[in-house]
């Protein structure tokens, strides 16, 4: 239990982390009980914050609570505890209480690069509802302020965390390094079960990267999953804030359409490419 924070602080946490949370509030008690009516507490997947009494009455709402955060279920639920044998608490009376689930941001992201872009983007995607996970090997790099639904991951081996990080989210690639940037493709494709990739660059290097993984063997499938150039088509501009709204734009049009993987994007698609593009070193978007 975190006993820093009140019910009323911890709700103002989760809602500005975008984490799902259960709200606990003691409608109705009869005979000898811990606490009074109207008193809360908030419950996530890992933590509690304020009481509603403690003992084995507190560890039976937690528990019952994050059941409902594991399955989802964000309907609200009435339920009645008598204070017996059954609890091991000798109060001798009952408590009924109202369980309200809340879902937080169902959107999860992972950021890899701090750059010029990516910062960009953070601002914007700050004020939205996405679950962010900011992953970069300098520390250095990141703000001393970031948004609160921005967690940083800061390591030595983000091609190693990857996979874990990465499940079943948005990833996007931002960093400074092409050869990063391959590996953590390689990776995610190999290991990561991530909901979609986009990666940031010019024509050519998508290019490039196309025919290394072909050349690795992966799919056409595979291959053409990845998002590169990143960002929407229709929305021009090669400032770092004009592509990180450009990118915004495609994962909201990614949040309303998750099955549509291949969004219109700012480039040719990886089809038009083959053929047309000299192994350049010249006219790369990167970090």
């Amino acid at each position: 239990m975190d006993r820093r924070l009140n019910w009323y602080q911890a709700v103002a946490l989760c809602e500005d982390q975008g984490e799902p949370y259960v709200l606990v509030t003691v409608l109705g008690v009869t005979g000898s009980v811990p606490r009074e009516p109207s008193s809360k507490m908030v419950v996530t997947g890992s933590q509690s914050y304020d009481t509603i009494g403690g003992g084995h009455l507190e560890y039976r709402i937690c528990q019952q609570a994050r059941e409902r955060l594991a399955r989802q279920d964000f309907t609200s639920e009435m339920a009645n505890f008598p204070l017996g044998a059954s609890l091991g608490q000798c109060c001798g009376g009952s408590v009924s209480v109202l369980l309200e689930a809340n879902p937080g941001c169902e959107q999860e992201l992972v950021i890899f690069g701090a750059g010029h872009v990516a910062k960009a983007l953070v601002t914007i995607l700050g004020g939205l509802p996405w679950r962010i996970t900011w992953v970069d090997e300098r520390a250095e790099q990141f703000p001393a302020d970031c948004p609160g639904n921005v967690r940083i991951h800061h390591t030595d081996d983000p091609v190693g965390d990857a996979p874990a990080l990465c499940a079943g989210k948005q990833v996007l690639i931002l960093t400074h390094n092409h050869q990063l940037d391959f590996e953590l493709c390689r990776t995610l494709l190999t290991k990561g079960e991530c909901a979609g990739i986009g990666l940031i660059g010019s024509d050519t290097k998508a290019e490039r990267f196309r025919k290394r993984l072909d050349h690795r063997g992966f799919s056409a499938a595979d291959i053409n999953s990845i998002r590169c150039p990143v960002g929407r088509t229709d929305v021009p501009g090669k400032r770092p804030m004009e592509v990180a709204v450009s990118i915004s734009a495609e994962l909201l049009s990614l949040a309303v359409s998750p099955s549509q993987t291949t969004p219109a994007r700012r480039g040719l698609p990886w089809k038009e490419l083959k053929g047309l593009i000299k192994n350049t070193e010249t006219g790369d978007i990167s970090e």
